[in-house]
């Protein structure tokens, strides 16, 4: 069956997960990612999570590498290098996130790669942009410091609590998606207009645009806001969105005349509250009703009065019904050893050009060869698979 976008060549210089989950995007619905890595292997591959690998690999990799092919070189080696050039020109778009300037000493930056292929699409993800203030600084561009240094953890939790980082990386996730969105507009672009060009993308940005709403809030209104004592769920709204204990868990609810939910907890006094000004004080009384019942009572009885409320599960608790509705948001295929593992599918669905789950998460330079022989000699392979290997094994041996 034919993929949205079949045809479509990237040659893919990402880790961690801000160019990898983008690039996977892209792999899903069709493209062929070529991922190249160091001789050892990406940084990634080796992350423990809960203090413990999969497979011999990281979830965190196998997450998010599927669909592609990996080529193992050392891009210090000038023959390594050529290669890369001789593969770019096949290619119709370049995804590179090392720190800014990296691949432009190596050889390989956009220049470089427009100089063999004029119409390339050239992707480049950072933390703080390519030439802004803390760029030039050399700060390190890692989800949870952007999470610090953007507001986002500053706003999240109870006014007094420590500032509150999110339960995912969501910046580097906002940003992967963000780089794929500029990706395949740069390739709509060049079908349209005939035009290659640099993308760029960066974790401070996105964390900044998503806050869209509270900033524009903030800029406009002339009225600073702070999380509120009590916790309501997000610190510029007004109660009673938030999350409620009830008797035996936790509720969560959003978009809520106070009138309406007064009457549902049978509190008239409720509605006569200023829902922003008091909104503390709205939050202690409610959650005092909601305590009496069970979470399911009141999920029940929020909702049939036309009230946004569902009850606060574990992820766990939320893969478990995934599971047993055979949902195919969950997908099996290989690992690198051989056994069976789990991933997330593709969220995007397409009604005629399906996403597939072609190939498995690759094994460190598992498609060197086979991807080189598309454009070099087999001698040439040769030679640089041989000088590869024994670079990994030196790294290996010697960190």
């Amino acid at each position: 069956m034919t993929q949205a976008l079949e045809g479509i060549r990237v040659l893919d210089f990402t880790q961690m997960m801000l160019g990898p989950y983008g690039t996977q995007m892209l792999a899903d619905l069709g493209a062929d990612v070529i991922k190249v890595e160091r001789p050892a292997g990406e940084w990634e591959r080796g992350l423990e999570m809960m203090g413990d690998l999969v497979a011999g690999e990281s979830a965190a990799f196998l997450a998010m590498n599927r669909n592609k092919r990996s080529v193992a070189l050392d891009l210090k080696d000038p023959a390594a290098r050529a290669a890369l050039l001789r593969l770019a020109e096949t290619c119709d778009v370049v995804v590179e996130n090392f720190r800014p300037g990296v691949l432009d000493r190596l050889g390989l930056g956009y220049d470089d790669v427009r100089a063999v292929r004029p119409d390339i699409v050239y992707c480049s993800g950072s933390g703080w942009g390519q030439n802004t203030p803390f760029a030039r600084e050399g700060r390190p561009g890692q989800d949870l410091l952007i999470q610090a240094m953007s507001g986002l953890a500053a706003a999240t939790g109870r006014r007094g609590d420590p500032p509150t980082p999110a339960g995912t990386a969501i910046v580097d996730h906002a940003t992967a998606l963000t780089l794929a969105n500029g990706v395949l507009a740069a390739l709509v672009a060049r079908e349209r207009h005939g035009v290659g060009q640099r993308v760029e993308v960066d974790l401070y940005s996105t964390a900044i645009a998503m806050q869209c709403q509270e900033i524009s809030a903030f800029l406009n209104q002339d009225e600073a806001y702070e999380r509120s004592e009590e916790g309501i769920g997000q610190a510029w709204l007004s109660a009673p969105f938030g999350v409620y204990e009830a008797r035996d868990g936790w509720v969560a609810l959003a978009m809520a005349p106070l009138d309406v939910v007064a009457a549902v907890v049978g509190d008239p006094s409720l509605a006569d509250l200023d829902p922003w000004a008091e909104r503390d004080e709205v939050k202690r009384l409610l959650e005092g009703h909601l305590r009496r019942e069970p979470a399911a009572h009141w999920v029940r009885e929020l909702g049939a009065a036309g009230l946004w409320a569902a009850r606060v599960r574990t992820t766990q608790e939320a893969v478990a019904e995934l599971q047993e509705q055979g949902s195919d948001l969950l997908v099996t295929t290989d690992g690198p050893d051989g056994t069976a593992i789990s991933l997330i599918g593709c969220p995007v669905t397409l009604s005629e050009t399906p996403w597939q789950l072609r190939l498995p998460p690759p094994r460190v330079g598992e498609h060197t060869a086979e991807v080189l022989r598309e454009v070099l000699t087999d001698d040439e392979v040769a030679r640089l698979t041989t000088t590869a290997t024994a670079t990994g094994e030196r790294t290996r041996t010697h960190g």
